[in-house]
């Protein structure tokens, strides 16, 4: 058994959830949704199979030069898929609606299936700047944050469609069909801002864990490489996003939309610096 076969069968787990989810805002049925659920479940275990059995690999491989499997484009995607899941499953525990899933397992399953085709899984051995402790803890913290302001985009998204069509038709009876399968505004609504209160502390933490790192790696903690600027960036799209909400009451359309792009700048954040830009992160693409 290897890594390669656990993220493979991770892959269409994630896909075969994404379809059941989709179905059952379709239908409507419970046995779809438990299927979606238990699918989606069963992907996330191989998934966690897949990275400690990469890990376990780096260390066959590179003797006592083995490490934690988040030091390449690959190894971050899948890990990146793996925080969504569980993200995402934390959230349903406590709001258990399934619609959601519709809108975040395509995350999950995009991740995986563009690390699969598209990405080198090669393990090699660390560059210098890489081989520290705080590469674990800068990691894990930072894409959990973004995992979680993957599930508050998806509900955004839900929420803007949702609102639209209500809007829409005011005067009518209760909207029915696909979108009478969806949560309530309201319940979408505090999905987002639970989801951003669970992403911003670990983003924080991810950029304070970044500077620490920074100053054992190159001796200064903030340089203002094209990452770092762009994680401030980010920081401020959803600090902005909890000041408004806790001072102005923003609730609702804005806050949905301040959601997506706060997404977007965290997507460009983790590529586009990467796979566009040159600095100290470069690394990053490989």
């Amino acid at each position: 058994m290897t890594s390669s076969l656990f993220f493979n069968i991770t892959t269409f787990g994630y896909f075969a959830s994404m379809v059941m989810f989709i179905a059952y805002v379709a239908t409507r049925s419970n046995a779809v949704a438990m299927i979606a659920r238990v699918t989606g479940g069963a992907g996330f275990v191989a998934n966690t199979i897949a990275i400690g059995l990469r890990w376990y690999e780096s260390y066959q491989l590179l003797g006592v030069d083995g490490r934690a499997p988040l030091t390449n484009l690959y190894e971050s995607v899948v890990f990146f898929a793996w925080s969504i899941l569980l993200v995402y499953m934390l959230i349903d525990f406590k709001y258990k609606q399934p619609s959601v899933g519709a809108f975040v397992l395509p995350f999950a399953f995009i991740s995986m299936i563009w690390a699969q085709l598209s990405l080198s899984n090669a393990i090699d051995p660390l560059v210098p700047a890489l081989q520290s402790n705080w590469l674990t803890y800068h990691v894990i913290t930072c894409f959990l944050g973004y995992a979680a302001f993957a599930v508050a985009c998806g509900v955004s998204i839900m929420y803007l469609i949702k609102i639209g069509k209500e809007e829409k038709h005011a005067d009518e009876s209760p909207i029915g069909g696909i979108l009478g399968v969806f949560p309530s505004t309201k319940v979408l609504d505090d999905i987002n801002y639970k989801a951003i209160m669970i992403g911003f502390p670990l983003l924080t933490l991810g950029i304070v864990t970044g500077a620490a790192w920074a100053n054992y790696a190159w001796g200064t903690y903030w340089s203002w490489d094209p990452k770092e600027t762009w994680s401030l960036i980010v920081w401020f799209v959803y600090a902005a996003f909890l000041h408004a909400r806790f001072t102005r009451g923003w609730v609702g359309r804005r806050a949905a939309w301040l959601s997506i792009i706060g997404f977007a700048a965290t997507i460009f954040c983790y590529l586009g610096v990467n796979l566009v830009l040159s600095g100290l992160h470069s690394y990053g693409g490989a």
